[in-house]
């Protein structure tokens, strides 16, 4: 990397890592390694939201998370979880349909 490059990069970091050249290289590297990690934790983490939300929805209604997904899916409902988060969180009515929905179909086929 170059030395402008790496002081542009390392802007904003305490103390010698944003002026010291090999410092500032040793932290800028390490930070780029934090970031391509993250962005991919990211996503793991937005499910996980997703799937606590979407179960706290779906316990409110007596359904379990794993019954409430695979009766969707028994159903050829196809609405994925990110949706299905923001049902439960935006419109609860609309979300008490599906899982209305979900009980029918359960019902119907014991």
């Amino acid at each position: 990397m170059q030395k402008d490059k790496v002081f542009r990069l390392a802007k904003g970091f305490r103390g010698r890592s944003k002026n010291c050249l090999r410092i500032a290289k040793e932290r800028v590297e390490k930070a780029l390694q934090y970031a391509y990690r993250d962005r991919r934790q990211k996503k793991r983490d937005m499910r996980s939201l997703w799937i606590q939300r979407i179960n706290a929805g779906a316990k409110q209604h007596g359904v379990s998370y794993s019954t409430f997904m695979h009766g969707l899916k028994e159903d050829n409902i196809q609405v994925n979880r990110k949706v299905l988060s923001e049902l439960a969180m935006q419109e609860p009515y609309s979300f008490k349909s599906l899982v209305d929905q979900v009980k029918f179909m359960q019902g119907s086929t014991t």
